[in-house]
């Protein structure tokens, strides 16, 4: 167990610890603070990734920790949209129902086929939680409806190549860069 308290799953973790402490800081109206909190706890996501290459702690425990924390990080970003901009989320109903259709269907076919859920992390689908990311922190400045559909679309576009993938490639590494980069067989199934 020991050998799982490295400095990547650390920062992963710490996406899971903090959240509680998100929703307290948007319910009880400390938004700036919320602001200043979100950014910190956000960027973990990038460093545990570049502590994990940089540290040569990659493993298979750690990518399943990321992605566990990265699906509760930005689903609690859209949580945390609706609440604080509900006009943003309610102009993109229609494209977040795809979004999620789609989230969904890749949980019950990786399920399916694999016997457990897979988020994949391609270039896409890390493209938008950095997008994301940035939405949340930018829509306490800015009107960010357009914004929030774009990443949607993405998110689609996204969806469908990591559904592709499970389809056409089986179990391969979960950090396949791309559809096109297994075409090319520049990645091999795990």
């Amino acid at each position: 167990m020991a050998q799982k308290r490295t400095v990547p799953n650390l920062l992963s973790a710490s996406r899971i610890v903090f959240l509680p402490c998100l929703y307290l800081m948007v319910h009880m109206g400390y938004h700036r603070l919320f602001w200043v909190s979100y950014i910190l706890v956000g960027a973990t996501d990038y460093f545990d990734g570049v502590a994990a290459r940089r540290l040569n702690q990659v493993s298979e425990f750690g990518k399943e920790l990321d992605s566990f924390a990265d699906l509760l990080f930005y689903l609690s970003s859209a949580y945390f949209l609706n609440y604080l901009f509900p006009t943003v989320i309610a102009a993109n109903r229609h494209y977040l129902i795809v979004f999620f259709m789609l989230l969904g269907f890749s949980f019950v076919l990786s399920t399916m086929l694999f016997g457990r859920p897979i988020m994949m992390h391609t270039f896409l689908l890390r493209l938008n939680a950095v997008l994301v990311f940035l939405v949340v922190a930018m829509s306490f400045w800015f009107d960010t409806t357009l914004f929030v559909r774009m990443i949607l679309l993405l998110y689609v576009i996204g969806f469908m190549e990591e559904i592709m993938i499970f389809i056409f490639f089986g179990n391969v590494d979960r950090d396949t860069k791309s559809i096109l980069h297994l075409i090319r067989g520049k990645q091999v199934a795990v």
